[in-house]
């Protein structure tokens, strides 16, 4: 369990990791954690009725449960925090590859255009577009970042897809907007369950590589769940970080719980933001998810038709 001391880094044991000497023995291990759980303890959200969505190449979200699921759900992974309450969490294996490639796409451009921006201006740039010029819909776009199959659409391959009609606006922003829509979709319908069930959720943390843009799709994500969604200044640190913790917590057992020790000694003087849904926007968003979960048939005729090398 948390806290627990699991040993220390011996004097061998460091040689084999740096046989140069230069890694000295003596570091504290604590009892190993996979990355929903190391993301749970760098967002804070070990408590019931907390919860965190974590957001990169794949993306998941972790929610504390106050009482066990009525009904096994195929979409619903039941783990549990570091210090063993049950946490539903639903994963998606599909999320910013998509954006990442069209990114690529766009530097591209700049290059045979003669300019030069770094990548961090690229990327802001497009993310607030997304969110002062768009349509709340995304233009009528539909898109799917779909690099691999996803279980909780129901799909075994995955073909990244971009479909418009010769009306949709087809905008920079509208894109973009449509972009960071799609990575939360198959995500909504895994969230839809928990809302069946009638799971409460006082916050979520946003945390991953799409937070770092501020606000974008902070702001959308909310507005997908519904829920208020908070962000720390450490948005971009994941799992390492977690368990950095919680070997740090190891000293600290005896005397604070888990989430006494985070509240108090780690988050404490932490910067938090946290985003309402924009209750305007909702109208457009519910119509974003209708049109992605009624156009899976056109990603499973992609799959069905077009190979891959």
């Amino acid at each position: 369990m948390a806290g627990q001391n699991a040993g220390q880094l011996t004097k061998e044991g460091s040689l084999l990791i740096d046989p140069s000497g230069d890694l000295q023995d003596g570091s504290v291990f604590c009892p190993p954690e996979g990355d929903a759980e190391t993301g749970m303890v760098a967002t804070n959200s070990v408590n019931q009725r907390s919860g965190n969505v974590s957001a990169g190449t794949s993306i998941f979200s972790m929610v504390v449960l106050e009482h066990p699921l009525k009904k096994v759900y195929p979409e619903v992974d039941v783990v549990s925090t570091p210090t063993g309450d049950d946490v539903a969490m639903i994963h998606a294996n599909n999320a910013t590859s998509d954006i990442n490639a069209w990114m690529h796409l766009f530097e591209e451009f700049l290059v045979l255009a003669g300019k030069k921006l770094d990548k961090e201006t690229v990327f802001r740039s497009l993310f607030f577009s997304a969110l002062t010029d768009a349509d709340a819909d995304a233009g009528n776009l539909l898109t799917y970042g779909y690099y691999s199959g996803e279980n909780i659409t129901g799909l075994k391959e995955g073909r990244p897809l971009l479909v418009r009609s010769p009306e949709s606006k087809f905008t920079i922003a509208n894109l973009m907007r449509a972009q960071i829509l799609s990575v939360f979709g198959a995500l909504k319908i895994g969230m839809d369950i928990l809302k069946k069930e009638e799971v409460k959720i006082d916050r979520l943390t946003g945390h991953g590589g799409l937070f770092k843009t501020p606000r974008v799709a902070q702001q959308i994500l909310a507005d997908v769940l519904e829920t208020p969604i908070s962000v720390t200044e450490n948005a971009a640190e994941g799992g390492a970080w977690g368990i950095a913790i919680l070997a740090a917590y190891v000293d600290k057992a005896s005397e604070l719980s888990l989430a006494e020790y985070l509240k108090s000694k780690v988050f404490s003087a932490s910067s938090t933001i946290t985003i309402e849904p924009n209750y305007d926007d909702l109208p457009g968003t519910h119509k974003f998810m209708d049109r992605y979960q009624k156009g899976l048939d056109i990603e499973q005729a992609a799959i069905e038709h077009t190979e891959v090398d």
